[in-house]
């Protein structure tokens, strides 16, 4: 099974909705599909959906599932990582209108420096899901993430959040 998450955010994540849709309509997917919607207005057809879980639930499918496909949210990353469970992150971008702002992106650049499975179109997702990896950002050295917040710094200047390690 895979768990397709989209958080809580207000905004619908139409994008990774058509992603999954057209994944599994092609039949590039052909294992159950459960997808925690959320806001979005666009449903998969031939997954099984919800719009919230309670967070047990929530857990019990990420425990359950063979791996997880998810936006790219702070907190969901971190639960996640905490349970070892292969993901792919997709970001969340203002361009769509799925977020106020770009910290999504900003993060997935920064995650895919250090091999973490993002995808960037649903090509990406093939990709991911027939070849699985597992990986931590527990294992990013101190050294490893003051690069990447210079990198990010280097490429998107001043953002709305001050990038600091260790602080």
């Amino acid at each position: 099974m895979i768990l397709v998450t989209v958080g809580t955010e207000q905004y619908p994540f139409n994008r990774l909705m058509h992603w999954v849709e057209v994944l599994l309509q092609s039949e590039l997917i052909q294992e159950e599909i459960v997808v925690q919607y959320g806001n979005s207005t666009i449903l998969p057809a031939g997954a099984k959906v919800y719009r919230f879980l309670k967070e047990e639930s929530f857990q019990d499918l990420i425990r359950q599932a063979r791996i997880v496909i998810a936006h790219c949210g702070e907190g969901t990353l971190l639960l996640l990582d905490s349970l070892d469970k292969p993901y792919v992150l997709v970001a969340r971008s203002q361009e769509f209108q799925e977020h106020v702002d770009d910290h999504q992106v900003e993060l997935a650049l920064a995650l895919s420096q250090i091999n973490v499975p993002i995808a960037w179109c649903p090509g990406d997702l093939v990709r991911f899901l027939q070849q699985p990896r597992q990986v931590s950002v527990a294992d990013v050295s101190n050294a490893v993430a003051i690069a990447l917040c210079n990198s990010l710094q280097n490429r998107f200047g001043q953002t709305n959040t001050q990038l600091q390690v260790g602080v």
